[in-house]
């Protein structure tokens, strides 16, 4: 949407950045009766936080399996305020979002393999449960888990060759998911700086996502991470206007193939 970027309130005259608060409070006042100036511009980001440090602390005496819901929750809360243009200017695909955005996934297949009861893997049953049955989650898989309720924070996810077998969905669907909420706003840039260079590097990493998406994100981590990388290349070279980005970002989409 367009917005005008400054406020003034018409209690007290204080003024301040919609681009900054996402607010029509006055932030000194309180008051709600504000007016919009300035420029109209493209927005579409919000400012959001994402804080699990009450599922973290929870964590000491509650299953994991019994948190999903709720890191699901907040995850998705978080991601909707969330977007890539702020004030007109396009902003990178970050690594909070994209921490969100795995961890999301990553809770729920969680949940899905804990079962009713949050069920551990026995170690003496190997690959499979009694009578063919899936085992319950692995020690890998929790701490995979934890790992990205810390990133949350920190931004530093597991590295590729780190994601458990079962959880690489979780990866493939986050990595597919958050590069398109991406290119839908890119796309929205270029239609105020087009860019045809862009725009066809933009409908590759589209085909690419749409691909993993359709395979539920059953593909290998090193190809929904080469996925990311183009999309975040390719929002380096519009927002630095940097060749080489462009050039790297199409070197990405190759290792996607």
């Amino acid at each position: 949407m367009e917005v005008r970027g400054e406020r003034e309130c018409t209690e007290c005259g204080t003024r301040w950045s919609y681009f900054e608060t996402g607010s029509i409070a006055c932030p000194d006042c309180g008051s709600l009766r504000s007016v919009g100036t300035g420029e109209r511009r493209r927005h579409t980001d919000a400012p959001a936080e994402l804080d699990l440090t009450s599922v973290l602390v929870w964590l000491d005496d509650t299953a994991l399996a019994d948190l999903v819901d709720e890191i699901k929750a907040e995850c998705r809360a978080y991601l909707r305020k969330r977007g890539f243009i702020r004030g007109g200017d396009l902003v990178p695909l970050d690594d909070a979002y994209l921490a969100a955005a795995e961890l999301r996934h990553a809770a729920d297949v969680y949940g899905r393999i804990a079962g009713p009861g949050g069920g551990r893997a026995d170690a003496t049953m190997g690959e499979r449960g009694p009578e063919g049955t899936s085992p319950g989650v692995t020690d890998d898989e929790e701490w995979y888990v934890t790992n990205l309720l810390h990133a949350t924070d920190t931004g530093e996810r597991p590295s590729a060759s780190e994601v458990p077998p079962r959880m690489r969905e979780a990866r493939g669907m986050a990595a597919a998911e958050a590069v398109l909420e991406y290119r839908t706003d890119v796309a929205r840039y270029l239609e105020d700086y087009p860019d045809p260079e862009a725009s066809r590097t933009l409908g590759a990493v589209r085909d690419r996502a749409k691909r993993i998406d359709a395979l539920e994100g059953d593909v290998a981590p090193t190809e929904a991470d080469a996925l990311v990388d183009a999309a975040v290349e390719l929002g380096r070279y519009l927002i630095a206007d940097d060749p080489e980005a462009l050039a790297s970002a199409r070197e990405h989409l190759d290792d996607t193939e």
